[in-house]
């Protein structure tokens, strides 16, 4: 091997980076955008950025004078703009330069934030769909500027010629692009004009469309063909009105009704409601669509996003906190900041108190339908409950104002924690969905009041009604106040079973499960059994424990799993069923029908079922088959 001569070059001697052009694409395609549709998005932000600039240098200049023209045949793609353009050292600076951009100029420097555009890579895109760009563009700078012409090729090569004012009359700019045989798909002049609309409804310059032939790109649209000022031609309006929100009424009735028509032709669902968004200190203005049915719990929508018009995002999740699942935004915003592929939002302190911002106007549209509009609050609460109780355990606000009016799955049926609490003044509340099951009948029959706080917020929420109401105790349901509830059998019929229920004992002794014979309502439950899943873990564990664990740590956990909580089941005296069994003599049936009488009770709390309890379950339906046919006999 020959080492390099370490003299030739000095340690520490500056370097050029060696940029592979195609490279580059492919990372650009690949890793930075999400489709090659975006080339049109760029060449659109280039052409307002310009034109923005050019408002710099005439302020007084009227507002329709500037505006964007696109052209597509199925040959070419040609944006044209009459915005500040470059002159020829601008080409070599800022066309030539990879990474550089144009906004960075010392002259406008000052005006950044006027940009849509805050990273110099744009351009590159349109080598997503074409091998070569050509530039043309007159700098407004310089009144008797000549104009400059920039071809870009696909393999990093280019070249620079300047050319007669004559070859573009007016200052501007005009991007040409010959697409490649297999970028049709994002180039035939129905999906330009497509594309156009899709990122550039909001741009607030006037963009007209022309794809040679008088129409509005193969859509059969001819709508604005008048163009806008300086195009030559016919001409489809891409953005033919300013956004809704920006648009003046008769009268707020058809306002309302005019957003509600935009959210649903963006959204495609016909709003609950709409709520408008206004925050000033970022120019930020748009809409929040009510979705009119409910959602999965978690589930985020993602929110159009445009940014001085020019569409961002559509699924811009973090402009709005976790639990707005409710709502789908669409907003245009002057000062949040675009990430470089400008696909979303940089997440900095700007979006944070947009985030904030926004959710304190979702709580204050809440709060007016609480306070003025029952029925609006009774259909939203009924679509988005769960939404509106996630906002509740954080929001002590909402809280107070709709706790009363959510619904909850209670001992008297589904109903608001308003009217349960005036029937109960002592409220108890389950821990899980399968513990409400087991023991709603009977707790209903005893007169309790139980709530289900099983599912997600309930029993946090539940447990904080004597906030609102201070007359109301709560506390979590423990299985020996609902058997405290449960009439006890005379001493004679106790005694009579005690045969019965030592067999049931032992039979289901496996299970941890201790049997009691009571009687309750209603009369058509032969039994109840009570156990918490909390109680079921601590003796799965104390069993595997003292599996694993040999001689005297052995005993020790068994001694402990004597004191873990057991299982209960209780019989109904009441029940036909029931009396019968316990009569039985025959200590083989005896056992068989104690262990029906588990699985049937198991059945009915609706948990999960042990391997070896659907094992019972089966042994226990076949024994007493078999019993029965050998009677018949």
């Amino acid at each position: 091997m020959t080492l390099p001569d370490a003299s030739a070059t000095p340690a520490d001697a500056d370097r050029t980076f060696q940029v592979d052009l195609r490279g580059l694409v492919d990372l650009l395609s690949h890793h930075l955008y999400s489709s090659p549709r975006v080339y049109l998005r760029e060449l659109l932000q280039n052409a307002v950025d310009a034109l923005t600039a050019r408002r710099g240098l005439e302020p007084d200049a009227p507002a329709d004078v500037f505006g964007i023209r696109l052209y597509a045949d199925g040959s070419v793609v040609r944006v044209e703009d009459d915005g500040v353009g470059l002159t020829e050292a601008d080409v070599h600076t800022f066309l030539a330069t990879i990474g550089r951009s144009s906004k960075r100029a010392d002259r406008i420097a000052e005006q950044r934030g006027d940009f849509i555009g805050q990273f110099g890579i744009g351009l590159l895109s349109c080598f997503l769909v074409a091998d070569e760009i050509h530039v043309l563009s007159r700098s407004a700078r310089t009144p008797d500027a000549r104009a400059v012409e920039w071809r870009g090729r696909g393999d990093g090569s280019y070249t620079v010629r300047t050319l007669p004012a004559s070859a573009r009359p007016r200052p501007g700019t005009t991007v040409t692009l010959t697409p490649r045989a297999d970028t049709g798909e994002w180039t035939r002049p129905a999906q330009v004009h497509a594309l156009a609309r899709h990122f550039g409804s909001l741009l607030r310059h006037p963009v007209t469309f022309d794809d040679g032939t008088g129409g509005a790109g193969g859509t059969g649209d001819t709508r604005g063909t008048g163009g806008a000022a300086g195009t030559d031609g016919p001409g489809a309006s891409v953005n033919p009105e300013p956004a809704p929100w920006a648009r003046t009424y008769p009268t707020p009735g058809a306002r309302s009704r005019a957003l509600a028509a935009y959210g649903e032709g963006v959204f495609g669902f016909k709003p609950l409601d709409t709520i408008e968004l206004d925050l000033p200190a970022v120019g930020l203005k748009g809409i929040a669509c009510v979705l009119p049915e409910a959602v999965p719990a978690g589930r985020r929508h993602g929110h159009r996003v445009h940014v001085k018009g020019m569409l961002l995002s559509e699924r811009a999740e973090e402009i709005l906190p976790e639990w707005a699942f409710f709502v789908r935004c669409v907003v245009d915003a002057e000062s949040l900041r675009p990430t470089a592929s400008r696909e979303a939002l940089y997440e900095d302190d700007t979006l944070a108190a947009v985030r904030d911002a926004l959710a304190e106007r979702l709580r204050a549209w809440i709060a007016r339908a609480a306070a003025s509009d029952p029925d609006l609050l009774a259909r939203f609460l009924q679509a988005h409950h769960l939404a509106v109780k996630s906002l509740a355990v954080h929001d002590d606000e909402i809280l107070r104002m709709l706790l009363p009016w959510l619904p909850f799955e209670t001992t008297d049926g589904h109903t608001t924690l308003d009217e349960f609490a005036r029937t109960h003044r002592t409220v108890l509340v389950t821990s899980s969905v399968e513990e409400f099951r087991q023991v709603a009948a009977i707790a209903s029959a005893a007169g309790l009041g139980v709530v289900n706080g099983g599912y997600t917020y309930d029993r946090e929420l539940v447990h904080r009604l004597p906030e609102i109401r201070s007359e109301v105790t709560v506390a979590d349901l423990d299985p020996a106040t609902l058997t405290a509830h449960l009439d006890p059998v005379d001493r004679e019929t106790e005694l009579a079973a005690t045969a019965y229920l030592a067999r049931a004992r032992d039979a289901l002794a496996v299970f941890d499960c201790d049997v009691a014979l009571r009687t309750f309502q209603p009369a058509s439950a032969p039994a109840l059994l009570v156990d918490s899943r909390e109680a079921r873990h601590e003796r799965t564990r104390s069993q595997l424990a003292r599996e694993q664990e040999g001689g005297l740590w052995g005993d020790i956990l068994g001694a402990l799993r004597q004191e873990a909580p057991r299982a209960q089941l209780i019989l109904n005296q009441l029940n036909p069923l029931v009396r019968a069994a316990v009569a039985i003599d025959e200590p083989e049936l005896a056992r068989t029908s104690a262990e029906a009488l588990y699985g049937q009770a198991a059945l009915l709390s609706r948990r999960p079922l042990r391997p070896a309890e659907s094992s019972l379950i089966n042994r226990s339906f076949l024994d007493l088959l078999a019993h029965a046919l050998r009677k018949d006999s």
